[in-house]
């Protein structure tokens, strides 16, 4: 037994979730500092309507990252089952797989996007005034779908093998060096927002290149080999099973986006798109920690699920939930206190503040409740349970939260918009509730 299987199997779960997490925590904030540093760049070299364009095309590429994440969580999943059951040449096999799906599916959203440019970004709420910096972001940002897609997909490959630390490296040197890049391209070069997109680009090629020597190197305990790129399909279905859940998550995300995005033109202009722009970012960087632990848990509860140990299930679980029940809560301390001076990072235009926070103020009130809601779906993830992962990653983004941003906002205008987050998150956290309630019965049943 190496030292990483030694991790997922007997340490102790509060060690080896710490070891799986934190790498995992410091590569994820470091990508939510690049968003959230990205933005000020471009608010400060370009505008309010060049933070509208990056939230116009984020659609897009949340659809990129849903397809990643489809593949890479489903295939993840089947791999730390098969690590544990000890079954090395089928993960490999699965491994290949993986990165057959993320280059088709990565070439066909590249092509399709750049065809296709204006009308999507039409309809994902680019008015005219936004429309040129959406389409020079989005035009370079999607030449770099296939680096970008296998950087997100590889990495829940690494974490499942429990090489956390290697997974951080790949998210440090792609958002580090974007860090560094962007104000050189931005202002340097005086590109513009164009200039962050290449950036962006150059970074993520570099990271690809990175993942790719780890997995032909003595790095990694999987072997890429070219045979196990033959499409297998037993493994193909599985992996978009279980990752289906992540799919309907991100892509539901997008969906979000594009019925908030149009939502927000009518009953608030470029001013509201550009608000929630921040918002979003701002956001994203308080959910990078909760999603960090996550990550750091589903290897453990994967291979021990396959090694049929469930106590140490059990306790990973319950764990992860503690943990981001109490970052979640300190997150809205900060942001329910302080959203003026959050927003005022981004930018000095007074009415853009005095709508950022009056948003956030209604938007976090159940901000709480966000990391058991993560940790309830990725446990469902890293268990196979496919059915029960994808109802809770479509309740609160389609099932609930697009039908109230349609319906309350015509009668609370704007503030209809705000009210469907804190609405659409208490009805979903208390389905979650009871869905986790009945599957510890079930874990605690097979403990006995």
């Amino acid at each position: 037994m190496n030292k990483q299987e030694h991790i997922l199997a007997r340490e102790r779960i509060g060690k080896a979730l710490f070891k799986l997490s934190a790498p995992a925590m410091v590569g994820m904030l470091v990508m939510a500092l690049y968003n959230l540093v990205d933005t000020i760049f471009v608010g400060r070299g370009v505008g309010v309507l060049g933070i509208a364009g990056i939230a116009i095309v984020f659609p897009i590429q949340m659809i990129v990252m849903a397809i990643a994440q489809t593949v890479g969580v489903g295939g993840s999943s089947m791999i730390s089952r098969f690590i544990g059951a000890q079954k090395k040449q089928e993960a490999e096999q699965v491994l290949g797989n993986i990165f057959l799906l993320v280059f088709w599916s990565s070439i066909i959203i590249m092509i399709g996007g750049l065809i296709f440019l204006r009308p999507l970004l039409t309809v994902f709420g680019a008015t005219e005034t936004i429309m040129p910096s959406a389409i020079a972001y989005a035009r370079i940002i999607l030449f770099g779908t296939v680096f970008f897609s296998f950087s997100m997909a590889s990495n829940n490959v690494i974490r499942a093998e429990g090489n956390a630390k290697a997974a951080m490296i790949t998210m440090l040197v792609g958002a580090v060096l974007n860090i560094i890049l962007d104000p050189i391209f931005i202002f340097g070069f005086k590109m513009g927002i164009a200039g962050a997109a290449m950036a962006t680009v150059i970074s993520q090629a570099i990271a690809f290149s990175y993942i790719v020597y780890y997995f032909v190197s003595d790095k990694s305990m999987l072997r890429l080999h070219f045979k196990n790129t033959k499409p297998h399909m037993p493994y193909i279905k599985e992996s978009l099973a279980v990752g289906s859940s992540s799919f309907v998550r991100m892509a539901s995300g997008s969906a979000m986006a594009l019925v908030l995005n149009n939502t927000l033109g009518i009953f608030g202009g470029d001013m509201a798109i550009a608000a929630f722009g921040i918002i979003n970012r701002i956001l994203a960087f308080v959910f990078m920690p909760v999603f960090g632990i996550v990550q750091g848990m589903q290897p453990i509860v994967g291979y021990n699920v396959g090694a049929r140990v469930f106590d140490r299930v059990r306790h990973a679980i319950r764990l992860s939930i503690n943990t981001t029940t109490g970052m979640s809560f300190a997150a809205f301390l900060i942001l329910i206190i302080f959203p003026r001076q959050l927003l005022s990072i981004f930018s000095d235009d007074k009415n853009l503040l005095d709508l950022g926070t009056h948003a956030v103020r209604i938007i976090v009130i159940m901000l709480p409740t966000v990391g058991f809601q993560a940790v309830v779906s990725g446990m469902y993830q890293a268990m196979g349970r496919a059915k029960e992962a994808l109802i809770l990653s479509s309740l609160r983004q389609i099932i609930l939260f697009i039908p109230l941003i349609l319906l309350l906002p015509h009668f609370l205008g704007l503030n209809g918009v705000w009210y469907s987050f804190f609405i659409a998150d208490f009805l979903a956290v208390l389905v979650t509730g009871w869905m986790y309630k009945r599957e510890l019965r079930e874990i605690i049943d097979k403990s006995i």
